[in-house]
């Protein structure tokens, strides 16, 4: 609708100042002639709106104008409560600012929009972290955050996973990224984008030279690249089990990030279970799978057999001396 479009273009204005009207119309999604029609109406309409042409020309509001409107929809207000309800705020040290940007916006808000928004807030939550996924340690993102919006390389001393001591690395910033409940710092190391979990940061310290990031390349598409080069890694070893059908379920919210398809039933078998197809980087991997017990059986390859055979022997020898005692009942 054009009266959302004007409303649009003055937000706009209102927070770059002077703007290209070719940036206006491709943020509009409209053609530079139909911005410029729009600029019209706004002026017919009592708003200080002005063009200047040339090479540093744009479209401008006067100094000092400024409009109350917030133009915010019943959806749009709702969204931005639910977004409140995510609590990445809470890690970057943002609660009280938080608090009192959705207070102005609530006070902006049209009267008739106040009852969805503060209801948003009262019955959507999010929690962003995994069913037991247990206690994580604090990752502390104050020198993190600094080095994003400073734009200066950083210095930090890095524990990967499986080891003990701490490696120093220099690295290019682009920004941190919360997935499921983790932070992650996304940089460039040499040149060459990695993931660092911010809990596995022992220290970090600011440089004084400027980040040299690859020219034209945001946040957005950095992770895109690192998260498609987690996800699409190819799997060392192919593994078929069977499985208990009653513990599907169970098996299905553990097992999902290895499971290389859907559950299927056993051919030729009808008594109860089910075949799934997993795939893990090392065989040595697949000691995942004692937690379920009996209730799954590893049926190829022959050296993940001989991995579980070998890791429930030790299990069975540490409480063998126990074995012939009594049990007490469940209560």
């Amino acid at each position: 609708m054009k009266s959302d479009r004007l409303l649009s273009l003055l937000l706009l204005l209102q927070t770059r100042g002077r703007v290209p009207a070719s940036e206006l119309a491709e943020r509009l999604e409209v053609s530079t002639r139909t911005v410029y029609r729009d600029v019209e109406s706004l002026s017919a309409a009592g708003v200080p709106v002005y063009a200047e042409r040339g090479r540093h020309g744009g479209i401008a509001l006067l100094p000092g104008f400024r409009t109350d409107v917030t133009g915010l929809t019943t959806d749009e207000a709702r969204a931005l409560f639910v977004l409140a309800a995510q609590g990445a705020h809470t890690a970057l040290g943002l609660d009280d600012a938080l608090g009192s940007a959705l207070r102005k916006v609530m006070a902006a808000l049209p009267a008739p929009h106040r009852p969805a928004a503060e209801l948003t807030g009262r019955r959507i939550l999010v929690d962003p972290d995994k069913w037991l996924s247990g206690p994580r340690p604090p990752a502390d993102l104050d020198e993190l955050q600094t080095a994003v919006f400073t734009d200066l390389r950083l210095r930090i001393r890095y524990r990967h996973s499986g080891e003990t001591r701490l490696r120093t690395y220099t690295v290019d910033p682009y920004g941190l990224v919360a997935k499921a409940g983790i932070w992650y710092l996304v940089a460039d190391r040499r040149g060459k984008p990695q993931l660092f979990r911010a809990d596995r940061v022992a220290s970090a310290t600011l440089t004084d030279a400027p980040v040299r990031r690859r020219a034209g390349v945001e946040l957005a598409a950095v992770w895109q690249e690192l998260r498609r080069g987690v996800e699409e890694r190819p799997a060392g070893v192919r593994v078929t089990a069977r499985i208990r059908r009653d513990r599907l379920d169970l098996a299905v919210r553990i097992l999902g990030p290895a499971m290389t398809g859907p559950p299927r039933p056993e051919e030729g078998a009808d008594d109860g279970w089910s075949v799934v197809e997993l795939a893990y980087p090392v065989v040595e991997a697949v000691r995942q799978l004692l937690q379920f017990s009996d209730s799954l059986e590893v049926l190829d390859p022959p050296e993940a057999r001989r991995v579980l055979a070998r890791a429930a022997a030790a299990v069975t020898g540490i409480y063998a001396a126990d074995a012939s005692g009594p049990v007490a009942p469940a209560p």
